[in-house]
């Protein structure tokens, strides 16, 4: 599969999650909040989303149905974007090259859009288009609330800031450990969704997504170094400013760029068992070490 392919795949997946999107929050009541929510979720890669769309088709099933859970994990990260570009947070006033939600409403909305927007995840998944079985739709919230919660996201987020504040640089192991959560648990359930939705075992989608998901974060530490602010949407050289220990600070330029070439390596191994299915799979993990925003 050609780069040109995969930029269309990502793009139609995109467009179907954001019209999913929309059309929730077309229920919802016409107010400030609502309208901040629909700007909170507006562009983005979509990353999550095209994982959840893709890995169900290597179970047969469409877009048409999987979009519901793709829409839910792309909720679920702007929820967790809005949160953390608050200002007790990382303090960021730009977003998809935006002004972050915050600064363009105010503190308390940002806080009533990411808790709305987390809700609105799982509202999505446990709706009886999402999947039939009943069983599979409550998997898919369980699970979700693992990846975002305590044992999950949220824990990396918590270890995040604890590091400001511990008086010590961290360990290899350790920013492994806090990225595996930080980043990683929200783009291992999304590869791992569409082999809940089959209901197929889940361990090489899990596999690929491990690796995914640290290649993802290490190529977001070398764009802080490389990146430019233009194109990322983004604030960049944030890590070196606060004096956060990094995979580039602990690896190098050069060690981190093949630390990652070498997960990207790992996760397309993962999808063996898929063959020429996985393709665009296979191709998503290229572009993570390879996108310039």
């Amino acid at each position: 599969m050609g780069s040109d392919m995969f930029q269309q795949q990502l793009t139609d997946a995109a467009t179907r999650i954001e019209a999913r999107l929309m059309a929730a929050l077309a229920e919802c009541a016409d107010q400030p909040v609502t309208h901040a929510m629909r700007y909170a979720v507006s562009g983005g890669k979509r990353l999550r989303g095209f994982l959840v769309i893709e890995g169900a088709a290597l179970y047969g099933i469409a877009p048409e149905q999987s979009v519901h859970a793709a829409a839910a994990i792309e909720a679920l990260h702007a929820y967790s974007l809005v949160h953390d570009d608050l200002p007790c947070m990382d303090d960021d006033d730009l977003r998809r090259g935006q002004p972050t939600v915050h600064v363009k409403w105010d503190d308390g909305t940002a806080v009533l859009v990411g808790d709305a927007l987390q809700t609105l995840a799982f509202d999505l998944l446990a709706r009886p288009e999402a999947h039939p079985d009943a069983g599979v739709r409550i998997d898919l919230v369980a699970s979700l609330a693992r990846a975002s919660g305590i044992e999950g996201m949220v824990l990396g987020q918590a270890r995040d800031i604890a590091a400001e504040t511990a008086g010590r640089v961290l360990t290899l192991d350790e920013i492994t450990e806090l990225q595996a959560n930080k980043t990683g648990a929200l783009i291992r359930w999304s590869a791992e969704a569409g082999a809940r939705l089959g209901q197929a075992d889940i361990a090489p989608l899990s596999a690929y997504a491990t690796a995914l998901g640290l290649a993802f974060q290490i190529a977001d530490d070398i764009l802080d170094v490389e990146g430019d602010a233009e194109k990322t949407g983004k604030r960049v050289q944030k890590d070196a400013e606060a004096g956060k220990a990094t995979f580039v600070s602990l690896l190098g330029l050069d060690g981190a760029k093949a630390r990652a070439r070498a997960l990207v390596q790992e996760a397309e191994a993962a999808l063996s068992p898929f063959g020429a299915q996985a393709d665009a799979l296979r191709q998503a993990a290229r572009f993570v070490i390879a996108r310039e925003t």
